[in-house]
């Protein structure tokens, strides 16, 4: 979708639908966001967070980067966007649960079998691969290389699994998991068929989610 439709997307939204929403917008607005979910998901823009939960303005606070990576917690004074909105919802925010959430052909998890150059064009996903390395050795691992989609599917899960682990590594994360007033949860999204499946820790594997 280019620009200019976007544009006249907004255009409609806000001449035809807004007025669906105004009242919500206006309480935000007055009292701010309240969000009870973090939702780490994909840069992919085939993830729509907001379109397969139903999520309405409000719900979700939400980080998206490339993988839905969460990098270990790094107490210096560098940069660290998604640290920051973790630091801010749970700190700030006070959400209740975290969400992970992978997804079937992630580009990044795809990325992790492949050469990429340290040139300065690719410098900085170079960097940021190395935060799913472990997905890619446990998926190794328990499926071998033999089936590349099989292989491809083992480590979008796992690298779920590697990103849960990390959060634990942010201290006021670990501290309210801890006390039971925050709880993690690992998500996988099929793009293919819009299914959901979370980490369920009894069986050890992913499942499809219902209530």
């Amino acid at each position: 979708m280019d620009i200019r439709k976007l544009i006249k997307n907004y255009q409609e939204f806000k001449n035809l639908h807004f007025q669906h929403y105004e009242e919500l917008f206006e309480e935000l607005a007055k009292k701010g966001q309240s969000p009870k979910t973090l939702f780490i998901g994909c840069s992919d823009s085939r993830i729509v967070p907001d379109l397969f939960t139903g999520a309405k303005p409000g719900d979700l606070f939400v980080v998206r980067n490339v993988g839905n990576f969460v990098p270990p917690f790094k107490p210096d004074d560098d940069f660290h966007g998604t640290a920051a909105a973790i630091e801010y919802a749970v700190s700030a925010l006070e959400v209740r649960d975290i969400v992970v959430c992978g997804h079937s052909h992630c580009g990044a998890c795809a990325s992790l079998y492949k050469d990429i150059p340290g040139t300065a064009e690719f410098i900085h996903i170079k960097k940021w691969l190395e935060i799913a390395k472990p997905a890619k050795e446990a998926a190794l691992s328990s499926v071998g290389d033999k089936d590349k989609e099989q292989l491809l599917r083992a480590t979008e899960k796992a690298s779920v699994l590697v990103q849960l682990d990390n959060l634990l590594t942010y201290p006021t994360v670990k501290k309210r998991v801890e006390e039971a007033t925050l709880l993690l949860h690992g998500w996988y999204y099929k793009i293919e068929t819009s299914e959901l499946e979370y980490y369920d820790e009894q069986k050890g594997d992913f499942v499809p989610i219902g209530i």
